[in-house]
């Protein structure tokens, strides 16, 4: 079996980045100098996860406010309003506002792709996007069009977004749609989600795709169709609750995809006790059927401070080479 390491997500701020940030809101540093500045500290970040042996890095998004932030600055009929707390995290975001179809003015992912992809060789590079209904649904919805009929536009505009990054080099598209582990979710918001994922994952080309799915895990109805999704890959957060993670994926498997198991928890500073997930994750891999395996945070590293999210990219890239070893591969 092949095992293979990759963070969920983004990054925290250096002390450094925070500072070029707030100065470049004041007026106080240029945009050129601030390019700069996030350049060297996401080239820090990269080096980090090859160090680690990650195989398939991410950027760090490091001056992304919150997941929906850059698609939000980059289209038409959408603007941001106040602060919302981000699920039951101490994180918050701005709520995304749409007054109309959004349409794209730019680009997000390919000219990142371009600018980083060739620092993350001989990783691959992924690109994550928030799922639509997610964003949809964590939205203020004032477009005249339902929530769906929103959703369906944004799953369309992120489609594109898919594209053009795969054509730029993207090696690993992941869609993030925690919204499917909340306990309110129904079956029929999974059916659409799965759908418009799929709309999604199907213009990645050779890509590997995921589906990512944390903060909790999905009830049973609600994950039985979860497996009809068409990406390569299923993400679940595991340490969220591992019982209950376990008995579903040991009892429903993956439905023929790569199992990602979210086992390095990314909402505490402390070391993880990687004999103990060495065990779980064997045992889940081992009893769901999975021909690969990949290994991951269990939600984005941004809510912890940054030299404890180094750590754990470490500790990820341990854990992933322990469980390789273990189960061969």
């Amino acid at each position: 079996m092949r095992v293979w390491a990759s963070p969920l997500g983004g990054y925290p701020r250096s002390r450094v980045v925070r500072r070029a940030l707030r100065d470049y809101e004041r007026g106080l540093l240029g945009y050129g100098e601030l390019e700069r500045v996030v350049g060297e500290a996401t080239a820090v970040i990269i080096g980090s996860q090859l160090s680690s042996g990650v195989s398939h890095v991410v950027d760090g998004m490091v001056d992304w406010h919150d997941m929906f932030r850059p698609f939000v600055e980059s289209w038409r009929n959408v603007t941001v309003s106040g602060l919302l707390r981000y699920f039951d995290n101490n994180f918050f975001y701005r709520i995304p506002v749409f007054t109309g179809e959004p349409e794209a003015n730019k680009l997000v992912w390919a000219p990142r792709v371009r600018r980083y992809a060739p620092l993350a060789e001989p990783s691959g590079f992924k690109i994550v996007v928030p799922g639509p209904i997610t964003f949809t649904l964590m939205s203020t919805n004032r477009s005249g069009y339902s929530d769906s009929e929103l959703a369906e536009a944004i799953a369309r505009l992120l489609a594109g977004e898919v594209k053009a990054a795969v054509e730029a080099g993207a090696s690993m598209v992941q869609v993030d749609e925690p919204i499917l582990t909340d306990p309110d979710t129904t079956r029929d918001m999974a059916v659409l989600a799965v759908e418009l994922v799929n709309s999604i994952v199907g213009v990645a080309g050779g890509a590997k795709t995921v589906l990512a799915l944390y903060f909790d895990v999905p009830k049973s109805d609600v994950y039985d169709v979860i497996l009809d999704v068409k990406a390569n890959c299923i993400s679940v957060d595991v340490m969220d609750a591992p019982e209950r993670a376990s008995k579903l994926l040991e009892s429903k498997g993956f439905g023929g995809h790569c199992g990602v198991l979210g086992l390095i928890n990314s909402r505490v500073i402390y070391d993880d006790p990687l004999d103990k997930l060495v065990d779980l994750a064997v045992s889940i891999a081992r009893s769901s059927g999975v021909e690969e395996s990949g290994v991951t945070t269990t939600t984005w590293l941004d809510l912890i401070p940054y030299s404890y999210s180094l750590r754990k990219t470490h500790l990820l890239g341990v854990l992933s080479s322990k469980i390789s070893e273990r189960i061969g591969g």
